[in-house]
């Protein structure tokens, strides 16, 4: 196996723009993962029993159906524990096409879990498209979005049934959208972040509003603009007295991750802002993202930002003399990039005058690490649970409650109570699961293995996760060698990782090895890692990926979807791709695409003539291989005239192509007919196209134009 990687790295070549891997020091790099491959398929060839069956790479029978994957993996939207203790989430149901429900853990052990969201609401936030921060629960009162209309809703789940009744005004429409709210300890308020398009869809307004929470017999209110003028806004988070607000706040052409401030502002006896300081972020000589604002019970203010080393780590402010103190300096990232709100990437577990414990996790070379952090002896400990990939951290009554995963388990919520010392855990248990029926495929899941190799640029290395062909039934012959999936990820300011994916195992199962990059420009790495993709977009990701043989493919969404047509316009080495909702025209991007991008295009690519040069559909001339495109219809991000003008260009110029397009599905597919739909219709394409092999399951191909 590791033959075929040299083959497939070394009959690269360089046609143009930066390179980034050196195809030799990946190839040094993978020998134990494709030399186990190899063994395996040795020992198996050796010692065959009657029930294996060889059978040609990417043939192979697996029970991880796209039924499975559609209808079986639920997204996770956020998660809180209520006034009683118990943990209350939120999740996506592709089989209710894709309604955001909160459900709380029941009472009873063994009871089931019982949802508390009507069916006639869903909970989800647009504010910046991405949505997040959806809901809030303080006590046995819930605040939410509710997806159709856009209004925030106040509920009671303390008891049986209750209905949510609005707490903002009925505009007609979704004009207002909502996110990352909290209550006020101090008035009778919810203050969260608003976003308001009745003057520009494009261009909205967004600031920081009180919504009033009085009596119910009292008409509703307008939202009260609280604080304003800046671009966005992000994590309002009042102290316990309510005397003080931080927030997060940045603006055009900055994303939150390039350059943000953070500020407090103190709030007046009639609930105004009346005098605010700029915590950090302010300072033009110090560049820094300051992110995750929290309060500690005494009036602490915690937060993490990137100064000086490059890596979000924890600081303190010190209010007497505004400065701000990192915690535990570590080239480690305790945060992830503001894509979405309400992260908590770290809680305040116990405060006293003395020190602060303070729950954090924090990722270094494609691992999470969950940690106790003493403040005052700046002591970092280590706490051992099963995840390898961790995303958010809640605390509940002695506690934690933490959101992650690893090779063997799905994303997932899980329980983690720590001893008395609170230096190591005692207990761990999953309370909610992505893909709760995973378990019962183990045998088939194809492990990864984090690759971490030189590139062309000195000094400089870049990762990936192989993963081989796995399958307990099935070999193949000793002299076949597997197709190759590569997937790029979205962002593309953003990260894979790790964690079981049945999507990735539908392809492994079925006998295709897979390589899941983190190009240039990724996340999880530091900045200087992640800002080498600012003006070279299109360059440094695609030259990423550098391998070639007669059964390379290449997949991605939205920004991954960029970088698969870039891929097949500027590059020769796949046979085949599919691109979901990605980009084939950077300038009609640049006009057409929302507030909370709109500036990053140029940032990522750079001066005008790059936008003409690294636009595939300037380049149709270039693409000489067969390309299956899907389009959500609702898409406000990449807008589906970028899908039906690169499918028009290339049907015109002759390459087998086909569209799919989605009534309903915006940036993203939720709904599980379509997810399933389109992972299959992936598979059957490039058996189809790339040829060699017969797809084991029963699926009616679409048509494929210029093919069929």
């Amino acid at each position: 196996m590791s033959t075929l990687f040299s083959s497939l790295l070394l009959n690269t070549t360089l046609t143009r723009g930066l390179s980034l891997y050196n195809p030799l020091s990946l190839t040094r790099s993978l020998p134990h993962s494709f030399s186990l491959l190899r063994r395996r398929s040795s020992v198996t060839m050796a010692s065959t029993s009657p029930q294996k069956l060889t059978a040609p790479y990417g043939s192979w029978k697996s029970p991880i159906s796209a039924d499975v994957i559609s209808g079986g993996q639920k997204r996770l939207g956020g998660f809180s524990v209520d006034g009683s203790g118990r943990l209350v989430w939120l999740e996506s149901r592709p089989n209710e096409a894709g309604r955001n429900v909160l459900v709380r853990e029941p009472e009873d052990l063994g009871a089931e879990p019982v949802d508390i969201t009507p069916k006639d609401f869903s909970v989800r936030t647009c504010a910046q498209e991405y949505g997040g921060g959806a809901f809030t629960i303080s006590g046995n009162t819930v605040v939410f979005s509710n997806y159709k209309d856009q209004r925030l809703y106040q509920q009671t789940i303390s008891h049986g049934d209750s209905s949510p009744s609005p707490i903002t005004p009925d505009y007609g429409g979704p004009l207002i959208c909502y996110a990352d709210g909290v209550f006020d300890p101090r008035f009778p308020r919810y203050i969260t972040v608003m976003e308001d398009q009745r003057e520009s869809t494009l261009n909205p307004t967004t600031t920081i509003a009180a919504i009033n929470l009085g009596r119910n017999d009292i008409l509703i209110q307008e939202p009260r603009v609280i604080v304003g003028g800046n671009d966005f806004y992000a994590f309002p988070r009042l102290d316990a007295k309510g005397e003080r607000m931080a927030w997060i706040e940045w603006g055009h052409p900055n994303m939150p991750w390039d350059k943000s401030e953070l500020w407090v502002g103190y709030i007046s006896e009639n609930g105004d802002v009346y005098k605010r300081i700029c915590v950090c972020g302010g300072d033009s000589n110090i560049v820094e993202s300051p992110i995750e604002p929290k309060w500690t019970s005494k009036g602490d203010l915690f937060f993490i930002t990137d100064r000086k080393n490059g890596f979000w780590n924890l600081y303190k402010w010190i209010e007497s003399k505004n400065e701000v103190i990192a915690l535990y300096p570590m080239e480690a990232e305790f945060s992830s990039p503001l894509w979405v709100f309400g992260m908590s990437s770290y809680e305040i577990l116990d405060n006293n005058e003395q020190r602060n414990l303070i729950a954090c996790s924090y990722r270094k070379k494609g691992r999470s690490y969950l940690g106790i952090l003493d403040d005052a002896q700046s002591r970092l400990t280590i706490i051992d649970i099963p995840f390898t990939d961790i995303n958010n951290i809640v605390s509940g009554s002695n506690c934690l409650y933490i959101e992650g995963g690893s090779a063997l388990n799905p994303s997932s919520v899980a329980k983690v109570t720590l001893d008395d010392q609170k230096s190591k855990a005692v207990n761990f248990k999953v309370m909610w699961s992505s893909s709760p029926d995973s378990a019962k495929f183990e045998s088939y899941f194809s492990l990864p293995e984090l690759i971490e190799f030189p590139t062309e640029v000195p000094g400089q290395v870049a990762y990936a996760y192989f993963y081989p062909p796995s399958n307990p039934t099935y070999e193949a012959g000793s002299e076949d060698k597997p197709p190759l999936l590569l997937k790029s990820h979205g962002g593309p300011t953003a990260e894979t990782n790790g964690v079981l994916n049945l999507s990735i195992q539908y392809w492994t199962s079925r006998g295709w090895a897979v390589v899941d990059v983190n190009y240039g420009g990724s996340t999880g790495y530091g900045r200087e890692y992640r800002e080498r993709l600012l003006g070279k977009w299109g360059i440094v990701d695609v030259d990423n990926g550098k391998v070639d043989t007669d059964r390379l493919c290449i997949t991605g969404g939205s920004a991954g979807g960029y970088t698969t047509l870039a891929a097949l316009a500027f590059k020769e080495t796949f046979k085949a791709g599919a691109s979901l909702y990605g980009v084939a025209d950077l300038n009609s991007l640049r006009a057409e695409t929302h507030k909370f991008e709109s500036h990053y295009i140029d940032n990522l690519v750079g001066n005008e003539k790059a936008y003409v040069e690294r636009s595939p559909i300037n380049f149709v001339d270039k693409f000489s291989c067969p390309i299956i495109l899907f389009q959500g219809l609702e898409d406000k991000v990449v807008l589906p005239d970028q899908a039906r003008v690169i499918y028009k260009a290339l049907k015109e110029k002759g390459l087998p192509v086909a569209l799919v397009e989605y009534e309903g599905e915006q940036h993203g597919f939720r709904k599980a007919e379509n997810i399933k739909f389109t992972i299959e219709q992936q598979m059957v394409f490039f058996a189809r196209t790339i040829g060699n092999f017969k797809v084991a399951d029963e699926i009616a191909p679409i048509n494929i134009d210029n093919f069929d």
